[in-house]
């Protein structure tokens, strides 16, 4: 008896593993793609976080924990190397043998070029529909992203700026976009729970639209208001919900700004009767205070686009675009 009763849980083990091992083992790289991974995968799995929260993503060293997720991914769902240029080399070395998905290479992706200088011209309302034209509309793997490769001679040329802006996950249609791609691969690689995965990802569709609907009344308060940021990551969240900054301290990679980039903000500062100026919680408001303390405006603003603080999970994704649209309010709305 207590033979049988050892075997009969031998094979529950077994079994108990076998499936252990048919949920794919899946890493992230930001905290809004982790969100999206989540809900996606609500129920059946969790996703590794590979870049933590209030971390810049742009230059980022992964701890052995992280290091050792990545090289066990079956999975990985990453933004691309326009934003991580360092993540390309660890994904090559460290899980040669994981599906990757690059997300702004995914169909029906909204991308927009970088904008150059550090004001920024108003949005021409057809612009949309041009760039989603350009955007990778064929197949998700047909489209080679240019390499940023150039280097210039002052901070505001560490990268190749005339490529594609990376952070488009700040566009809620994105967002739901690669609600699917997420539900596809992890179908392909998990037929099992196909059905789950698919509800989980119309579920999260429908979360976004209510972000969206929140969002809309709330930004039509200032939609005619300009505003600087500290470095150029809005775009994608400015065109949707038809915003505009004036211009951003830092370039898009938050590098150091020049003196001359900083002279060139001031000016359309005055020259706008600009209020608000945001920081983020990345990086040192200092460099905000120093140049605009006294001057009257407003620096007390953060915007953040990774969402740091909020609670990680499936929920951040809708709660970071809320987020963003509050903080602006609160420094651009009617008080």
């Amino acid at each position: 008896m207590k033979s049988y009763q050892k075997l009969t849980a031998i094979v529950s083990l077994g079994f108990l593993s076998l499936s252990a091992k048919a949920v794919p083992s899946v890493a992230t790289d930001i905290t809004p793609v982790h969100s999206l991974v989540s809900q996606v995968m609500a129920g059946v799995g969790k996703p590794n976080l590979l870049i933590q929260s209030g971390a810049s993503p742009h230059h980022y060293s992964l701890s052995p924990s992280e290091a050792e997720a990545l090289e066990e991914a079956d999975l990985v769902f990453w933004i691309g190397e326009g934003l991580t240029p360092w993540l390309e080399r660890s994904l090559e070395n460290l899980s040669p043998d994981s599906k990757k998905i690059e997300l702004l290479e995914a169909k029906g992706t909204t991308t927009y070029a970088f904008r150059e200088g550090a004001t920024f011209d108003a949005h021409d309302d057809n612009d949309l529909e041009t760039e989603e034209e350009t955007a990778h509309g064929t197949d998700d793997n047909d489209h080679e992203i240019e390499e940023e490769t150039a280097h210039g001679t002052d901070e505001d040329a560490h990268h190749d700026h005339s490529g594609i802006d990376p952070h488009a996950w700040l566009d809620p249609a994105n967002g739901k976009v690669w609600l699917d791609v997420i539900a596809r691969a992890l179908v392909e690689k998990d037929p099992e729970n196909a059905t789950k995965y698919l509800e989980n990802a119309a579920i999260g569709k429908a979360e976004i639209d209510a972000a969206i609907s929140l969002i809309e009344a709330t930004t039509v308060q200032f939609n005619s208001k300009q505003f600087i940021v500290f470095h150029d990551a809005y775009q994608y969240f400015e065109r949707r919900f038809k915003i505009q900054a004036a211009g951003s301290i830092s370039i898009s990679d938050a590098s150091k700004p020049s003196p001359a980039r900083i002279a060139e903000i001031i000016k359309v500062v005055t020259d706008l009767n600009i209020s608000c100026v945001f920081t983020e919680p990345q990086y040192n408001p200092g460099v905000v205070k120093a140049v605009f303390g006294g001057t009257g405006v407003n620096t007390s603003g953060v915007i953040d686009p990774l969402g740091a603080g909020l609670v990680i999970g499936a929920n951040l994704y809708s709660n970071l675009l809320i987020e963003i649209a509050e903080g602006l309010q609160s420094c651009l709305g009617e008080k």
